[in-house]
């Protein structure tokens, strides 16, 4: 497991710390909503943590094996929409990576199911494409920054 600053910022892009945001999430606190639920998931990919993303994906879609060896560098999550309607909900996002000396981004419509109280991850619609932000932009390596006062 990656470990995260207690000071750092959450991967998930909520501008909370870690412990504030999804470390509670990460160990065993259900997920109130799809979007926290998406938001812990990415922050899983960051850190490395395929078991609970294992725990996380319903039973039904659920892969038996999940390494994230091969998984690209994220740098950060932009929701695009997020709702929920009693037991289903979706989340569209993107996130963005680096892809050699440039980006990457995986945007996906994602379904989510609620049983027994837990939100669980079900599938996704997925597209991906090279980003390319522009110089007054913000950076995608998830600075806060200007990309041409930062990563350019």
């Amino acid at each position: 497991m990656t470990q995260q600053p207690e000071n750092r910022s959450c991967p998930c892009g909520s501008n909370k710390s870690y412990p504030e945001c999804c470390q509670p999430f990460h160990q065993g606190e259900p997920a109130p909503s799809p979007e926290t639920l998406m938001r812990s998931r990415y922050a899983a990919f960051v850190l490395n943590l395929p078991d609970y993303l294992r725990a996380t994906w319903h039973q039904s879609t659920r892969p038996e094996t999940l390494t994230l060896a091969d998984s690209p560098n994220w740098t950060s999550l932009q929701i695009l929409n997020s709702r929920a309607s009693g037991d289903s909900g979706t989340v569209h996002f993107r996130a963005v990576y680096r892809l050699g000396k440039g980006w990457g981004f995986l945007e996906e419509n994602s379904d989510f199911v609620r049983e027994e109280g837990c939100w669980y991850y079900l599938r996704g619609d997925t597209s991906e494409g090279q980003w390319k932000p522009g110089r007054n932009d913000p950076c995608p390596c998830g600075s806060g920054r200007k990309y041409k006062a930062c990563c350019l």
